[in-house]
C-alpha cells in the first residue's frame, strides 16, 4: 500500500514511517523541513521505501501542492495516517491561557488534517480498499476530562468529532476511519518517562490498516489495539 504519514519526521511520525516501510509498504512522508526529514529518515533500514514530500498542514497552499506531487509522482494514496500534532499551553490555568496558542492547536490537531483529507480523499477514492487513520489522544475524551490542557484536549476532541463525521461521509466508498488514542509514549510529546514505545504503537495501527478491523463500537475512537475508547 501506498501511504501518506504528516509529521513523519520524529516521534511516532517516524516510527510509523519506519513500522511501515520494514513491513512492505511505500510510505509518502509529508514534512514541513525536508531537508532535516531526509538526515532522520536516510539512517532507517528501508529507507528507500520512503519518499519525502514537503506538506506543512497550517498552510493550505502546501497541502495541495503535496497532493498535486503525490498525483503526478504517484497517482494515487491507499492510507492517511494524519499524525502532525502539537501540546502547547501545558498544564496552564485557564486564566493564564495565551488564546493565539490556543488558535495554534486548532491549526495543526484539527484543520491540519482537515485540510489534508480535504485534498487527498480524491485520490484515496481512486483505490478500492482504503484508510484514514487521525491521530487522536485520550485527552479529547469527555468522559476522561481532567481539567487541564485545554487546547491540546478540546482540538482532540474535535479531531474525534471530525473522524466520526467523515465516517459517515465516505460510508458504502470502502474507506475505514479510525481516530486512534496512541497510548503514553516516549516521544518529544509523551517525555522520557513514559511507558509506551512508539514502535510498538506504530506496529499496532498497522495491524488496524491491514487487518480493517471491525469496529466493536458505532464510534471510531480507539485505541492503538483496536479497542473501543471512552468517548
Amino acid at each position: 500500500m501506498r501511504i501518506l504519514i504528516t509529521g513523519a519526521n520524529r516521534g511516532l511520525g517516524l516510527a510509523l514511517a519506519q513500522i511501515g516501510a520494514e513491513r512492505g509498504h511505500h510510505i509518502v512522508a509529508g514534512v514541513r523541513d525536508s531537508e532535516q526529514a531526509m538526515e532522520k529518515i536516510s539512517e532507517l533500514e528501508f529507507s528507500k521505501s520512503i519518499s519525502i514530500v514537503p506538506l506543512d498542514v497550517t498552510k493550505e497552499d502546501s497541502v495541495i501542492q503535496a497532493a498535486n506531487l503525490v498525483k503526478e509522482q504517484f497517482g494515487t494514496v491507499d492510507v492517511i495516517i494524519n499524525n502532525a500534532g502539537i501540546l502547547l499551553e501545558r498544564d496552564k490555568k485557564i486564566e493564564e491561557l495565551n488564546l493565539e496558542q490556543v488558535q495554534l492547536s486548532f491549526d495543526v490537531n484539527l484543520f491540519g488534517p482537515m485540510r489534508v483529507v480535504k485534498h487527498f480523499l480524491p485520490l484515496l477514492l481512486l483505490g478500492d480498499s482504503s484508510s484514514i487513520i487521525n491521530i487522536s489522544s485520550e485527552a479529547g475524551s469527555f468522559e476522561n476530562a481532567y481539567g487541564g490542557d485545554y487546547a491540546y484536549a478540546a482540538s482532540k476532541a474535535a479531531l474525534n468529532m471530525f473522524s466520526q463525521q467523515l465516517n459517515q461521509y465516505v460510508n458504502g466508498k470502502n474507506i475505514q476511519v479510525y481516530a486512534v488514542h496512541p497510548g503514553w509514549i516516549r516521544t518529544d510529546m509523551g517525555g522520557s518517562n513514559a511507558p509506551g514505545n512508539p514502535i510498538d504503537t506504530a506496529n499496532g495501527i498497522f495491524k488496524l490498516i491491514e487487518t480493517r478491523l471491525k469496529l466493536e463500537s458505532k464510534y471510531v475512537f480507539i485505541n492503538h489495539e483496536g479497542k473501543p475508547m471512552a468517548i
